[in-house]
């Protein structure tokens, strides 16, 4: 089988989307399919097998984005598509209207993977739109948008729902992007502790995700002032890079917390990140926007307890007591809650046991044998 995926984004553009994707590709193969990518072309970007780069440049706000030539993308697509069984879109945007235009033409299934919950997002990046009417444009394109679609795959319950609201008719697919637990088996965060010159007894808090508003980082500075008056040696760790990673330190340097936040930068996915878990005590996550939360499944797999907010794919995750699940915008109890499982052993092993237990059904190798089977049901349908 081979299955053609159109994405509006792809490495070296570090996002939830573009694991997803790279997961994906590379576990597929073991269940016998050939995955082909159409991407944005970057300036940067690595030659790979599969992938057919298009012309692209830059979108005025968002220079890590890309918007891509739509005569060249349409083309692209449907090019690859007459050799392909199956269309996968990964995005809404021109990739989408590529991925229906061939699928069609060509007379074979189109899904897509619904990442971004963009109700929640946009108006970080549109403020001068109110709210409301950024909710209603949403989700009137995201409902004509999944009707012309055979199947849609989401990564949590909660995305699900959300769309059966937004009066989505298409069946929709429960399927959250794996993760590989073999990275995570046996790794010591010493050498990260030595790096970083963190001393071995400190308690670190750490976020790990793109560096950005959506990202709520400045309610993690809010919340751990309450975390330093019960835990005053609590370092929080931000790993990440991203637009908002100024105006951050410059609220830590105006909060008085230079030395209780720590910036550290990109860290590689396969021969840092690891280390970085491994030497956190606790996993901080304020988001409102994520379907899923990929990064929490990760420090799940390494052991660690997670905070965050009860809110979609993260409330998914952390249901059933695998996590501690906080109200939005509660600065205070966050960062009381954070202070609470540094302060207890009992607590940190209780939660590091039920976090491991769990990340264990998501494996990369389970998630993309599920994904297998959809593909074939829907070509043999």
């Amino acid at each position: 089988m081979r299955v053609l995926m159109v994405s509006d984004v792809y490495y070296p553009r570090i996002n939830g989307v573009s694991t997803s994707i790279e997961n994906f590709r590379r576990k597929l193969t073991s269940c016998n399919i050939e995955v082909l990518l159409v991407a944005p072309r970057y300036e940067n970007e690595i030659h790979e097998h599969g992938i057919t780069r298009v012309t692209s440049r830059k979108v005025p706000g968002s220079p890590e984005d890309r918007l891509s030539n739509w005569k060249e993308l349409k083309n692209a697509v449907f090019d690859a598509a007459q050799h392909c069984d199956l269309i996968h879109i990964q995005t809404p945007f021109m990739a989408h209207y590529a991925g229906i235009n061939a699928a069609r033409k060509l007379n074979i299934p189109v899904i897509s993977t619904y990442h971004t919950l963009f109700e929640e997002y946009f108006h970080h990046y549109i403020p001068f739109l109110p709210r409301k009417i950024l909710k209603n444009l949403t989700q009137y394109y995201s409902r004509l948008q999944c009707n012309a679609l055979d199947a849609i795959i989401v990564p949590s319950t909660a995305m699900q729902t959300r769309l059966l609201e937004y009066a989505v008719s298409t069946p929709i697919h429960v399927l959250p992007t794996g993760i590989s637990l073999s990275s995570f088996d046996s790794v010591d965060g010493k050498h990260f502790r030595l790096k970083y010159a963190i001393s071995k007894d400190r308690p670190i808090a750490l976020f790990v995700g793109r560096v950005a508003r959506e990202k709520n980082i400045d309610f993690l500075l809010e919340a751990i002032h309450y975390t330093l008056a019960k835990c005053p040696d609590t370092l929080l760790i931000i790993a990440g890079d991203g637009p908002a990673m100024s105006d951050l330190k410059s609220t830590a340097r105006s909060g008085g917390l230079q030395n209780a936040v720590k910036f550290i930068g990109y860290q590689d996915h396969k021969h840092e990140l690891p280390g970085c878990y491994a030497a956190a005590n606790v996993f901080v996550f304020a988001s409102r926007t994520e379907t899923q939360g990929l990064v929490l499944l990760e420090a799940m797999a390494a052991g660690l307890p997670v905070i965050a907010f009860s809110e979609m794919g993260t409330e998914d995750i952390l249901k059933h007591k695998r996590g501690c699940l906080i109200p939005p915008y509660d600065a205070e109890k966050f960062g009381n809650e954070i202070a609470g499982v540094l302060n207890s052993r009992e607590m940190q092993q209780q939660l590091s046991d039920a976090a491991k237990d769990y990340a264990r059904t998501w494996s990369d190798d389970i998630t993309s044998k599920h994904l297998a089977t959809l593909y074939k049901s829907l070509i043999t349908a």
